[in-house]
């Protein structure tokens, strides 16, 4: 299994990445978890359009589903006709927005280029992965997604604040890309994201092999993201997402 970070940019995009996305692979399998404003564009320099088998967003904020817009165009107007459908897997409602993200009619909307499934908790499969969704922490319906591939482990938060679930869903995870939107500081909105420091202290409890800190707010010093993180009872590898950055499982 290979983890690609195609987008890490917390909120909205920065000026050395794009917003949340995340290429899974294996057996030729291609998983795209996320795709936010922005990541289309890098996306394609790992891999195809045409060759996406499948869609995860985690929660309808644009920083998570907006270029979904432009992947729509992409499939439903390349030269030789439409692309196939894909199935693409989000909240409740993900169909309706995404056609009001683009001002298309509700029917067909989007529909005709992407197979819309709810998602649900609970494990299921995609593809060659075992998929596991478990609701987080935040303002709007929104999932952490454990992914599982011949023994290893990836686990992706998606946005959360503090989260036993997500503790419980990223255990003994061999890679844990986790979001670390905030510095410490006090006052801060409580059930929102994470901070770097959280992030680690969340990897500790899980008992993750590697953690990467994502969802990286552009106004935000990242190497002191690194340093709090680093501050927590984590003693594993701690890495910032960049984008381009692969590992493989």
């Amino acid at each position: 299994m290979r983890v690609t970070v195609i987008g890490c940019s917390g909120s909205f995009p920065g000026p050395d990445s794009p917003a949340s996305s995340y290429l899974i692979e294996a057996d030729g399998y291609a998983l795209v978890l996320d795709l936010g404003s922005g990541a289309l564009g890098p996306l394609q320099r790992f891999r195809s359009l045409y060759e996406i088998d499948a869609v995860c967003i985690s929660h309808l904020h644009a920083d998570h589903c907006l270029d979904l817009c432009g992947y729509w165009v992409a499939r439903t107007y390349r030269p030789g006709g439409p692309a196939p459908r894909i199935p693409v897997h989000g909240p409740t409602g993900i169909a309706a927005h995404m056609a009001r993200a683009y001002d298309l009619d509700p029917e067909p909307g989007m529909s005709e280029a992407f197979d819309f499934t709810p998602l649900r908790q609970g494990p299921y499969e995609i593809g060659p992965f075992r998929v596991t969704t478990a609701l987080m922490s935040h303002p709007v319906e929104a999932y952490a997604f454990r992914v599982e591939h011949n023994g290893r482990t990836v686990v992706y938060s998606g946005d959360t604040g503090p989260s036993e679930t997500l503790v419980d869903l990223a255990r003994d995870a061999d890679l844990f890309l986790c979001e670390a939107s905030f510095l410490d500081r006090p006052g801060l909105p409580a059930e929102l994201h994470l901070t770097a420091r959280e992030a680690g202290e969340h990897a500790a409890r899980a008992g993750a092999g590697r953690l990467v800190l994502t969802h990286l707010v552009p106004w935000n010093d990242t190497d002191v993201s690194l340093k709090e993180a680093k501050a927590s009872d984590y003693d594993g590898p701690i890495d910032l997402a960049r984008v381009g950055a692969q590992y493989t499982l």
